[in-house]
C-alpha cells in the first residue's frame, strides 16, 4: 500500500473547486461558492431519473442503460434555497436541444437518449433501488446499492464527496497516458493539497474531522470505493479510459467500512456533516 510524503506538519489544504450535481448521473455545475445543509451542498442530486418500467433509479453505474446521460450538462435555472422547493434545471443534450424542467420528459428527450421510458422527479419513491455493476467481476455482476443512500436526495451514500489534487496527481504520475481530470470521478469539493504531501492522503483522513472556511465541519467516514463511472466518457471532453480503475485497484485498495471492510479501490473519501455554513473556492481546510 502507497503512503503519502508529507511535506511539513499541517494537515492544510484549500478549496480548489466545488461541484453540484443537480441530477444525478448528469453533469455538474461549477461553482465559486455555496450552501453546505445537513444533506449536502444545497442542490446536489436533488432530482433523478425513474425508471417507468422497474422504479429503478437512473444512475450511470449502469452505463449500458444509463451511461450517456453523463454527457447531458445540466445548471439550476436558479439558486435552491433552503426550505425552499428545487427550483427547475435547465439541461442541454449534446445536440444542442435544450430544456427546463422540474419533472417528467421534456420533448421525450431523456427516453430518446437511454432508449427506456423515464421521467424526472425529485420526490424519492418509498421503495428505493439502484444497481450498480460490480466493475472487478469477469462476469456482469449487478448489487442493488438503494438501501445506503441518503434520505431526501438521490446521493449514493453521504452528504460529501471529496477528493484530493495529491491523489489525482499520484495517478498521473503513475499512469501518465491517461487524463485523471478531476470530473471523472465527480467530487463536490477537490481540495489543493500540495501544501501537505505527495501520494492518496486523504486515506489517512478516514475517522477525523475536516474543517473548512469559519463554520463547516464533517466527519469522514470512508473512502469512496469506485465504479465504472471514472472510465467512462463524460461531458466536457472527458474520453473514455477503461484501464483506469485497473491503476486504481493495484495502487490504492482501500478497506471501506461501509462496506464491512471490503478490500476496494478507492480514491476519495465520503464526508457527513456535523456542521454546516458557507463555502468559497479558495477556503482554508484543516484535518482535526
Amino acid at each position: 500500500m502507497e503512503k503519502f510524503v508529507s511535506n511539513q506538519a499541517i494537515n492544510a489544504g484549500r478549496i480548489k473547486e466545488i461541484w453540484r450535481y443537480p441530477v444525478k448521473s448528469m453533469g455538474g455545475e461549477s461553482l465559486q461558492n455555496t450552501t453546505i445543509i445537513e444533506g449536502g451542498i444545497l442542490g446536489d442530486r436533488g432530482y433523478a431519473l425513474i425508471d417507468q418500467t422497474t422504479g429503478k433509479i437512473a444512475s450511470a453505474k449502469m452505463p449500458k442503460l444509463w451511461g450517456g446521460l453523463l454527457e447531458l450538462e445540466v445548471v439550476f435555472n436558479e439558486a435552491p434555497k433552503i426550505d425552499k422547493k428545487l427550483p427547475p434545471v435547465l439541461i442541454t443534450w449534446p445536440d444542442g436541444v435544450k430544456a427546463i424542467t422540474d419533472g417528467g420528459d421534456p420533448k421525450g428527450k431523456f427516453t430518446k437518449t437511454v432508449g427506456r421510458s423515464v421521467k424526472m422527479t425529485s420526490k424519492r419513491p418509498k421503495e428505493i433501488s439502484l444497481e450498480r455493476l460490480d466493475p472487478l467481476k469477469d462476469e456482469e455482476t449487478i448489487l442493488d446499492i438503494g438501501n445506503i443512500m441518503m434520505e431526501g436526495r438521490f446521493s449514493d451514500y453521504a452528504a460529501v464527496h471529496v477528493v484530493t489534487t495529491s491523489s489525482l496527481d499520484r495517478l498521473t504520475e503513475i499512469d501518465p497516458e491517461c487524463s485523471y481530470d478531476a470530473r471523472r470521478f465527480r467530487p463536490n469539493l477537490v481540495i489543493d493539497t500540495s501544501a501537505i504531501g505527495k501520494g492518496f492522503i486523504e486515506n489517512d483522513w478516514v475517522g477525523k474531522t475536516l474543517s473548512i472556511g469559519a463554520d463547516v465541519r464533517l466527519h469522514i467516514s470512508d473512502p469512496t470505493p469506485r465504479c465504472v463511472i471514472p472510465t467512462l466518457a463524460q461531458k466536457g471532453g472527458i474520453a473514455k479510459e477503461s484501464k483506469i480503475l485497473q491503476t486504481i485497484v493495484k495502487h490504492n485498495s482501500q478497506s471501506v467500512p461501509l462496506l464491512d471492510d471490503e478490500i476496494l479501490p478507492c480514491i476519495g473519501v465520503y464526508g457527513f456533516i456535523l456542521q454546516g455554513g458557507e463555502i468559497n473556492k479558495g477556503d482554508f481546510i484543516h484535518v482535526e
